[in-house]
């Protein structure tokens, strides 16, 4: 049997790993990707899956973390983003970070080396044509105006978007190790068993007084007159922008000193710390973590240069600002993660609202999934919002907004799942838990009833798929 093609538009996160989910189902898929042909306002190259903000996929730990549940969700449904990651991991503590070169290149060769994927190098410049009857779109935050304006057109709805900022990158040789150290917060050691993954760079009171002084004082980038009351993203707000709430923001942001001890002088506690985290995997570049930025260039580089052990600092990318667009996707979307207006649409990855690499991702996995289903002429549910996935689909779908809530764009967490109460409240010795500790072993029972049921989806899938 011939199998008409599904498309795809957009070869990011979401795109590549839709594009891999429906070749690996067996069915064609055509991923259109317009840059090679137009770029963007972010991305500095034509590769697949390209990481434009942090190389960080965050924690990997999914016994108590609900970003280490979704990573294991997605390695257990042969996800190539994760896979893919953690075959060019560098030392990132806790959490899951890769070369972003090596990374990028090894997706863009899988899927170009895959029988059943054509990769086109074009824009799509409106709707698709009306003779794709399967499509997914996942354009990303930075959407081409053309589509987006095409998709405002039809569903009518105003414009929805944020700012996103990008932090700086420096040369590891001219950070002053003299003055900097190596070292991971309370020495809590990473998947690949390392404690020492970040760089850091102590500050006294009088120094990080002086940094915010003069980060509040500098020219930031001037926004278009349409773009002036775009809200950010909490979660990835610009440096300045946290310094503007307050003077101890940061220090209890990126900058916070605790669980760190300064080798080179140990007795003196440091009034704040700026950590950077390894970004490829010669370590020869270092990302700043938390440090994105709308900072015109010229002050960023005499700012970040105010921090101790950065005083020559040599930067291979400086931070930058890009304008992101999401849709209203409960009002919008199904459960299948089709435009109910357009059933033949189906959207995934950061334009439905989900935020993060990991979860734009994730959305790709799934909406792979449910295209390659419905061309095999069968029917695929989401998986149970007990489940990681699950979780994030109900959110952008409905699930978890309040009468009168907006929508705004969410990363995966604990407070998505459905809650939990057949869990041990006492520890070994029969003491009732509380505070942290029974936080934790309610976070533990949830990561294992998720990855339980989310089995119990793959399962049933398999079933299906032998019928």
């Amino acid at each position: 049997m011939t199998l008409k093609p599904i498309h795809v538009i957009g070869g990011g996160m979401a795109g590549s790993e839709a594009t891999w989910q429906i070749a690996s189902a067996g069915v064609p898929v055509i991923l259109h990707e317009m840059r090679g042909t137009r770029g963007t306002d972010a991305h500095q190259t034509d590769k697949l899956a390209e990481l434009v903000c942090s190389n960080s996929f965050r924690s990997d730990d999914h016994t108590t973390n609900a970003v280490g549940v979704i990573h294991e969700e997605m390695r257990r449904a042969g996800g190539i983003i994760i896979n893919t990651a953690k075959d060019h991991q560098v030392p990132a503590g806790s959490a899951l970070a890769v070369d972003r070169e090596g990374f990028s290149e090894a997706v863009t060769a899988k899927l170009e080396a895959h029988p059943l994927v054509t990769i086109q190098r074009e824009e799509i410049a409106g709707l698709p044509p009306e003779d794709w009857d399967s499509v997914i779109v996942a354009t990303g935050p930075l959407t081409s105006l053309a589509l987006a304006d095409a998709i405002r057109a039809h569903t009518g709805e105003t414009d929805l978007a944020f700012f996103d900022a990008i932090a700086p990158i420096v040369y590891f040789d001219s950070i002053d190790m003299d003055k900097a150290w190596r070292q991971s917060r309370y020495d809590k050691a990473g998947p690949a068993g390392d404690t020492a993954a970040y760089i850091n760079c102590p500050m006294t009171e009088e120094q990080y007084n002086a940094f915010l002084d003069a980060l509040l004082a500098a020219p930031k980038t001037e926004f278009r007159e349409w773009e002036k009351n775009t809200p950010y993203f909490e979660g990835c707000l610009p440096i300045e922008v946290m310094a503007e709430r307050g003077r101890e923001t940061l220090r209890f942001g990126p900058m916070k000193p605790v669980g760190l001890t300064n080798p080179h002088n140990p007795t003196v506690k440091a009034h704040a710390i700026v950590q950077l985290r390894q970004d490829n995997a010669l370590g020869t570049l270092w990302n700043m973590v938390g440090f994105q930025t709308k900072l015109k260039y010229a002050a960023q580089t005499d700012i970040f240069r105010m921090i101790p052990g950065l005083e020559k600092a040599e930067f291979a990318r400086l931070g930058g600002i890009h304008r992101n667009t999401f849709l209203n996707s409960p009002k919008l979307l199904d459960n299948q993660l089709r435009m109910k207006s357009m059933p033949r649409l189906r959207f995934a990855g950061q334009v439905t609202g989900v935020e993060g690499y990991v979860e734009s991702a994730a959305m790709g996995l799934l909406a792979g999934r449910l295209a390659a289903a419905e061309r095999l002429g069968k029917r695929l549910e989401p998986p149970p919002p007990t489940t990681a996935i699950g979780a994030l689909v109900n959110h952008i779908t409905g699930g978890h907004l309040a009468e009168g809530q907006t929508f705004q764009p969410m990363n995966v967490n604990f407070g998505l799942f459905p809650d939990i109460s057949d869990y041990s409240k006492t520890d070994e010795n029969g003491k009732r838990l509380r505070g942290k500790d029974k936080g934790r072993a309610k976070k533990m029972a949830q990561a294992i009833r998720a990855l339980d049921d989310f089995n119990g989806w793959l399962a049933a899938q398999e079933t299906v798929a032998a019928e």
